[in-house]
């Protein structure tokens, strides 16, 4: 069952959403509105500007940070200077959603200086969510090459998923959308549209993943029945696994991840489809993985964090996703594993948030698309 779902739709438009959803044996919860917090209460400092849609941001053990631009560049930042960093993939394909996306930089990264990228490969007509590897020496990325790329292609230009997390055992999760224009493919695991997948560090299938025993595609995926999942967070206390997919109009998922789980995209969602009209009778079914947290209508959620910071003590354990449609960060409250509140941060900044990063110093950190792309450092007001 849906734990909570937070819903700001207007009355007569909430009472057309609950009576589509008549054919379910139980109705959802409805969750309160997001409170804002007060700008007062905290301070946006910042550190760079001018970076063409950034898309992720890791933080180097020398006190530098990389950054993925989607139109394909890669930048360093020290000490708020931002200057490019040669190298990576030569086949992105940059149009609409698609381009480079996630960082990720390897376990051993301070001793082998490897790192990976998520990115769209190929062109207009046939392309798909792939995996590059490479090593960073002396500024510029060296000896890469695209160790994965997922299967089928697609003609399309949206949905990519593209987070990449590694777990404590050394593999690789990499979310994968279903292509916008292939969501009932979604709940079809021989292949990886709208699945999470775990992988290798040298991009083979596991041979402990759920599916394995079924080879091909499948042997890569974790979980499926997805939509486009932008926002991975590992708690390294519990082992629980948080992800977040962007639905349609509403219907934004916030999940925690079980290996073999089908999260019901598209027979399952509180989302509308585009035009207004139902996608499913249901909101939840049996033998699915039901949401913990669900938007309604759509903030678009980018990226996410569980804070792990000193400066607001508050705030640790809990869950920050930065916005897009919402233009806002998002801070959701958790207790002993379950969503008990949510508070909503920057909205008076009016800017699209992309990613969100815990930061070395204790600060969160941000990726910021508009009016242009910005890198912000969030800290308590003094």
């Amino acid at each position: 069952m849906i734990r909570l779902i937070q819903s700001v739709i207007a009355p007569s438009g909430l009472a057309l959403v609950m009576g589509a959803l008549s054919a379910c044996s139980q109705a959802p919860q409805a969750a309160p509105p997001a409170t804002d917090l007060d700008p007062a209460r905290y301070q946006v400092e910042l550190i760079a500007e001018g970076l063409l849609t950034p898309w992720d941001m890791a933080f180097l053990p020398d006190g530098s940070a990389l950054i993925s631009e989607r139109n394909g560049g890669i930048k360093a930042l020290r000490d708020g200077v931002l200057t490019d960093v040669p190298g990576g993939p030569d086949d992105v394909f940059v149009e609409g959603q698609a381009g480079l996306f996630d960082l990720a930089l390897s376990p051993d990264f301070e001793t082998t200086g490897v790192i990976y990228l998520s990115y769209a490969s190929g062109t207009a007509d046939a392309n798909t969510p792939a995996l590059y590897r490479a090593r960073l020496e002396a500024g510029q990325l060296m000896d890469g090459e695209t160790i994965f790329r997922a299967e089928p292609m697609r003609s399309t230009n949206a949905h990519y998923g593209a987070r990449l997390a590694f777990l404590p055992d050394g593999t690789l999760l990499m979310t994968a959308g279903e292509g916008f224009a292939y969501r009932e493919e979604a709940q079809v695991r021989s292949n990886h549209l709208g699945a999470v997948l775990r992988l290798n560090p040298d991009g083979s299938a596991p041979s402990d993943n759920p599916f394995a025993e079924e080879g091909g595609a499948a042997a890569y995926v974790y979980s499926y029945g997805h939509r486009n999942m932008q926002g991975i967070a590992l708690d390294a206390a519990t082992g629980t696994i948080w992800t977040h997919e962007h639905g349609p109009r509403g219907g934004d998922e916030l999940n925690a991840l079980n290996a073999g789980a089908n999260a019901g995209w598209p027979i399952a969602t509180l989302g509308l489809d585009y035009n207004g009209a139902r996608i499913s009778p249901f909101f939840d079914h049996d033998g699915f993985d039901a949401p913990e947290w669900v938007w309604t209508p759509s903030i678009a959620p980018s990226g996410m964090a569980l804070y792990d910071g000193d400066l607001f003590t508050d705030w640790r354990g809990d869950l920050l996703v930065s916005a897009l449609a919402g233009q806002a960060l998002h801070r959701l409250d958790l207790e002993d594993g379950v969503v008990v509140g949510e508070e909503r941060l920057l909205s008076e900044r009016g800017q699209r948030i992309r990613q969100v990063l815990n930061g070395p110093d204790g600060a969160i950190w941000l990726l910021a698309e508009s009016p242009e792309g910005q890198v912000l450092r969030l800290t308590p007001a003094e």
